[in-house]
């Protein structure tokens, strides 16, 4: 899938969800909305994408998410735990059957030597649980943001496969 076009991720995405009633929200951080505006590039959309959160403050993740000042301070905005929040959030607030959450270091600063640009946490929240995969991009800020997209709809598409995510709450299999 790393080479295939992301609007190519996008189309099977779609096709799948409108297939199988699964509906989408997106929660985002590092990449800005990119998730949800590649989703919505595609005509068609309407059908299952119910909208995405762009919280890239710390205040905007406790205030739109809900995810806890505690858990931020504790583990940092760029962590599994976070990532984890956002996307499970994102189910809850939006109703959808599925949601993607991205948080990360896009660069060219903000770094540590904990937190190094590139570093993301891409999360997928569905009926069979959370999925939560770390990555370290070593890319400019825009790759570092397309890497995060693709790696957001390769998991959404992992999962929206999987035997795990069955289907919605209250529809059919």
């Amino acid at each position: 899938m790393e080479n295939e076009p992301l609007a190519q991720l996008v189309a099977r995405l779609q096709a799948l969800c409108l297939e199988r009633r699964l509906t989408l929200a997106t929660a985002e951080s590092c990449t800005g909305g990119l998730v949800a505006k590649l989703i919505t590039d595609l005509p068609g959309s309407s059908g299952y994408f119910r909208g995405g959160i762009v919280a890239y403050a710390n205040e905007t993740k406790e205030l739109l998410l809900g995810v806890p000042a505690d858990l931020l301070a504790a583990h940092g905005a760029v962590s599994a735990q976070v990532a984890r929040a956002m996307a499970q959030a994102a189910t809850a607030r939006t109703g959808a059957s599925l949601a993607v959450a991205v948080t990360g270091v896009s660069g060219p600063g903000g770094g540590t030597a904990a937190k190094p640009v590139g570093l993301t946490y891409v999360a997928v929240a569905h009926a069979g649980g959370v999925e939560v995969r770390r990555h370290a991009w070593a890319g400019d800020r825009s790759a570092n943001r397309e890497a995060t997209a693709r790696a957001a709809l390769e998991l959404l598409l992992e999962c929206v496969t999987s035997a795990e995510t069955v289907a919605p709450a209250g529809g059919p299999a």
